[in-house]
């Protein structure tokens, strides 16, 4: 009994040793830098692409800024003499196509847009109104909904030309030029929106001056939104002028000719 007690001590005591050291031991330094390599590998990849994005989205969005300089108005806005004299005139104005819902009637941001091109009409500063807009699924016709709009404003039938394949901006200003046969018209859409669309359509030919809605700011959110996305978009439209992109064509149309000449002819 007495030989076996310090035995069983000594054992105790190299097992509680044992137990301490591993305890106590630290992590292999080269283990820990192994399994942290490929994460810090993807952070900076991911940085760099990040910054890439970046760039890409600045200089699209400068390029935007730089071509529409000097060429937007506001809607409602002052021409600096507190009247229309001043203002930017046109023989059509071409509105570019939004939302509409199944009831036929225009979603809120495209009513503004052709409640700007009804006043445009009105006061003389353009003698037709070209309405742009997507055709493509059966049961969704913005271009049909917007005639009906202006039309319950007062504006003539006869003054209003249809673009059904007016499915993006770069679409409906190509085929104002090339199709409508358009050299110089009023471009109207929301103000974030006009820098994206006066670029694309002076690149591709056509003499635009943007009228800009500003009345979608209202909706602070939803505003904020589109003119985040409105940078991407600009990208998009930066590749489709350097890659003069084919939209869908077909025959030439004489509609907007014959809609500025039954204004000439009945305005008084």
């Amino acid at each position: 009994m007495t030989d076996e007690e310090p035995r069983f001590s000594a054992t105790s005591a190299s097992d509680a040793m044992t137990d301490d050291g591993e305890g106590d031991r630290q992590p292999d330094p080269r283990a820990v830098s192994r399994r942290r390599g490929p994460l810090r590998r993807l952070a900076r990849i991911l940085l760099v692409v990040v910054g890439i994005v970046s760039l890409i989205t600045a200089g699209a969005s400068i390029w935007a800024w730089t071509a529409s300089a000097g060429h937007i108005e506001v809607a409602g806005g002052s021409n600096g003499d507190g009247g229309d004299d001043g203002a930017a005139r046109a023989p059509v104005a071409i509105v570019l196509g939004a939302a509409v819902h199944a009831d036929g009637q225009p979603s809120p941001w495209l009513a503004y847009r052709l409640d700007v091109a009804a006043d445009l009409y009105t006061s003389g500063r353009v003698e037709a109104i070209l309405v742009s807009g997507d055709n493509r699924r059966v049961g969704y016709d913005e271009p049909t909904v917007m005639r009906g709009y202006l039309t319950s404003k007062g504006i003539p039938g006869e003054a209003i030309a249809l673009d059904y394949a007016g499915f993006d901006t770069y679409d409906t200003c190509v085929r104002a030029r090339r199709i409508f046969g358009i050299e110089r018209a009023l471009l109207v859409t929301q103000d974030f929106h006009e820098p994206r669309a006066v670029a694309i359509c002076r690149a591709v030919g056509v003499n635009v001056e943007g009228v800009g809605d500003s009345r979608a700011r209202r909706d602070r959110i939803s505003w904020a939104v589109s003119w985040t996305r409105e940078r991407l978009a600009t990208i998009k439209a930066v590749t489709d002028v350097l890659s003069r992109r084919e939209p869908t064509l077909g025959r030439r149309e004489a509609s907007v000719g014959e809609a500025i000449a039954w204004t000439r002819e009945h305005r008084r």
